[in-house]
């Protein structure tokens, strides 16, 4: 099977397709032999990609789907991903007679919008590394059955496999962002009201081993040179404690990788804290999402503004880089809470803000059923398009005004966010790689002391 990545997105930096190499992984271990490609890589070579293709001669060809857009109410049509993807299969089209699925989290958010808009024959919706097994072989006995495949049950954590590495692929991603990917578990038990994880990976949690996390890890750093990755679980720090469990695994080898993840401001101890900072840890991605309490309640997050000045605080306390993302203009936002949460970003010290307006409606989500109630869209509305939601306590011109305001001359708070991107963007043209954010932060410590001399 002839596997294909088409994300071509460099934001907030360019990451290693994990998803296909753990499809290739599942059907290598099936007995499959797969090819692995990836389209940034290729540098968008249609040729390259078509060469590829005609020289390994697929029965199927897979299409990995990892975006739709980039949820940024500010960005344009052109940061749209799935016209890319319908130019690449139509492309395909010309060159191979072997059928197309798609699959990857974007597919799964919309799959019968998306097999119509891209065209492909089959789609994998869910988790794919049983799903696109049988149905691969299905494919080759001429079986009939329906065109998109839905995982009936979500995989036990002993299904869940180390990815199937491709040395030319990772070295590309290694070289350019610093920042190769691991899952070390599945599933979301939050319930925030914007957000498909629960949906495409499940509301229970199911952890990997620990110690085959980390054997994953030392196979990068031995074989491919990683010093650096990033845990792409929804949320790291669970309330069962398997992000512990994994730190003490990875401090006991003591391996020469240190590593970042995806936080909520949970309360969290100093201990724990320390021993994070032993097994690695170099920084922390944090869905604050906002600091007002009626807006948080809106968002059904399960935590309070104290909750992220306190986290913050501890993190401050032992020395470790935190960038906050918040996300101004939901549910039961008016002019009063955005001062709010813009007050209490003012009072994180030691840190980045990423501030966003509106939130993406996705289909299936509380937020999708509020927008439909409070008469934003329809039913009938196609979301395959970006819709955002914002909140109708405020008009939108206006909460852009007070953001911007608040945030004028504040170094370490972006708004719009692709200030910070572009920043990002000038640091790794001059080599910078890894979470680069943390560098924002060192810049301006060492810029705040010079002041103040």
């Amino acid at each position: 099977m002839f596997l294909l990545s088409t994300n071509t997105s460099l934001e907030p930096y360019p990451v290693y397709p994990q998803g296909m190499a753990m499809i290739a992984s599942a059907l290598s271990n099936a007995g499959h032999e797969v090819k692995q490609f990836d389209y940034l890589v290729s540098n968008e070579s249609e040729e390259l990609l078509g060469k590829e293709v005609l020289e390994f001669a697929p029965g199927v060809v897979g299409v990995s789907l990892r975006n739709i857009d980039n949820v940024d109410s500010f960005s344009d049509q052109s940061r749209w991903f799935l016209e890319q993807t319908r130019r690449i299969i139509d492309s395909l089209r010309e060159i191979t007679r072997a059928p197309i699925v798609v699959g990857g989290p974007a597919f799964s958010i919309m799959p019968e919008a998306i097999l119509e808009y891209l065209g492909a024959d089959f789609g994998v919706e869910g988790e794919g590394e049983a799903a696109v097994v049988k149905l691969l072989e299905r494919i080759q006995n001429n079986g009939h059955g329906p065109r998109i495949v839905r995982s009936k049950e979500v995989l036990h954590k002993s299904q869940l496999c180390s990815p199937l590495v491709d040395k030319d692929i990772l070295e590309y991603y290694n070289k350019e962002s610093g920042l190769p990917g691991l899952q070390t578990k599945r599933g979301c038990p939050h319930s925030c009201v914007y957000c498909s994880y629960p949906s495409l990976e499940g509301p229970f949690l199911r952890a990997r081993h620990p110690e085959e996390v980390v054997e994953d890890v030392a196979k990068l750093s031995r074989d491919h040179g990683v010093e650096h990755i990033f845990f792409t679980d929804s949320v790291f720090n669970d309330c069962r404690g398997h992000y512990l469990e994994l730190a003490l695994a990875l401090a006991r080898r003591n391996l020469p990788v240190r590593w970042s993840a995806f936080f909520r401001p949970d309360p969290i101890r100093d201990d724990d804290l320390d021993l994070l900072l032993h097994s690695g840890l170099l920084g922390m991605e944090v869905g604050s999402d906002s600091c007002a309490e009626p807006t948080l309640e809106g968002l059904g997050k399960g935590f309070c503004s104290s909750d992220v000045l306190r986290f913050n605080a501890a993190c401050v306390r032992r020395g470790i880089p935190v960038a906050h993302y918040f996300i101004i203009g939901g549910p039961n936002e008016t002019e009063a809470t955005i001062r709010e949460t813009l007050s209490n970003i003012g009072k994180l010290e030691d840190c980045v803000a990423f501030v966003y307006s509106g939130l993406r409606i996705l289909p299936g989500t509380k937020l999708h059923a509020h927008a439909i109630k409070e008469g934003i869209l329809d039913e009938s509305t196609s979301l395959l398009r970006p819709v955002y939601y914002h909140s109708p306590g405020i008009e939108r011109d206006r909460m852009h005004e007070i953001a911007a305001k608040a945030l004028d001359g504040c170094r370490n708070c972006f708004f719009p966010p692709q200030e910070a991107q572009d920043r990002m963007n000038v640091m790794r043209r001059f080599g910078y790689r890894g979470l680069i954010w943390d560098k924002l932060i060192e810049a301006e410590k060492k810029r705040t002391r010079r002041v103040q001399r």
